[in-house]
């Protein structure tokens, strides 16, 4: 049977290169009649009567149909059975296709969404998997410290005290920014527009970077009475994930540099650089993914440094992205310079 099955799925498929199933139906529907009228005179030239050649014609005309259109529903039935993989759980199977018809073209969609269904369905078990391992973390930490000055192990100290708040400000940091991301993705959180003092604003978000970087010098260079459009709050949100970045990855007592000039086409156009180790060209578009937080590789960093959660450059794409605007990392001389860019005109689908 396997063997019936491989000789017939290797059979030549002649109606493949056309374009239109219409054209295919009706090039079959004439096949077989052509076949059919020309046994019957076949069959009349012999001697034999149309009700005799009838049933013979109609059966090799059959046959030619099932030759010609050899091919034309195996599309349609590897999407079927496509389908049921998928409704259990198997988003690795495709459709093979060389016909160039519509049903072609459905087969090549189709194969794009289950390519997607199972980039998604990827992403969903990564996400389960790292936000455990992140809440995990300081969750058992936390518990590690009170257990030691419950029992007496570890003495009450300033110090320890200041370590068990730490983790819980952490722990507090992601679930805050989990639940920032889920409003995001959920389409629950709209812009309070506004307009800004890009100079004041920068300077403020520069002071409380400064704050928690005493050691990171802060250089802010915006252009003389530049003003802006965004919504303030989450434009504050995005600016310190930067700075507080390239703080972390650049060295000690390096500069961090903040640049604010107007945009070609309007609006708003601010750059954050540092002197780290900056991110490879083949990275730049991963740092914006969730949980990417990647590590320092052959001179160069990836993602965020350890102890961060790889959340907040997502949730800055995000909100980017309300604004209607784009986030990137673009090419410098040393360090990482991530440039953001806000139309005259925020507002945008992400």
């Amino acid at each position: 049977m396997k063997l019936l099955h491989s000789l017939w799925a290797r059979l030549p498929r002649p109606l493949d290169p056309l374009r239109s199933i219409k054209v295919k139906f009706g090039i079959v529907a004439a096949a077989g009649v052509v076949t059919a009228v020309l046994i019957v005179l076949w069959g009349y030239r012999l001697g034999f009567r149309a009700r005799e050649t009838m049933p013979v014609g109609v059966l090799v005309s059959l046959v030619m149909t099932q030759l010609i259109a050899h091919g034309m529903t195996a599309p349609l039935r590897g999407m079927t059975a496509a389908a049921r993989a998928m409704a259990r759980g198997d988003y690795s199977r495709r459709v093979q296709t060389s016909s160039r018809d519509e049903v072609g073209e459905l087969a090549q969609a189709f194969n794009t969404m289950a390519a997607d269904l199972a980039a998604v369905e990827r992403q969903r078990r990564e996400f389960v998997a790292n936000v455990s391992h992140e809440l995990r973390t300081p969750i058992s930490a936390l518990r590690a410290v009170l257990e030691n000055v419950a029992d007496g192990v570890t003495p009450a100290t300033p110090e320890v005290l200041e370590s068990a708040v730490e983790q819980t400000e952490r722990l507090g940091r992601l679930v805050t920014q989990l639940l920032d991301l889920s409003r995001v993705e959920a389409g629950a959180i709209t812009l309070d527009l506004s307009a800004l003092d890009v100079a004041a604003f920068v300077e403020d978000v520069a002071a409380e970077a400064a704050a928690g970087h005493p050691d990171t010098v802060f250089d802010l260079d915006v252009s003389p009475g530049l003003k802006g459009v965004a919504d303030r709050d989450r434009l504050h949100q995005v600016l310190a994930n930067l700075l507080d970045n390239a703080a972390r990855h650049s060295p000690p007592g390096g500069p961090v540099t903040v640049k604010a000039r107007p945009a070609s086409a309007g609006g708003l156009v601010i750059e954050v650089s540092d002197e780290g180790p900056g991110i490879p060209l083949s990275e730049r578009s991963r740092v914006f993914e969730r949980f990417n937080r990647g590590a320092v590789s052959h001179g160069a960093r990836v993602g965020t440094p350890d102890g961060g959660t790889g959340l907040g450059l997502a949730i800055a794409r995000w909100v980017i992205d309300l604004h209607g605007g784009d986030i990137s990392v673009v090419d410098s001389q040393r360090g990482c310079r991530i440039r953001v860019v806000i139309p005259a005109s925020p507002g945008g689908t992400p």
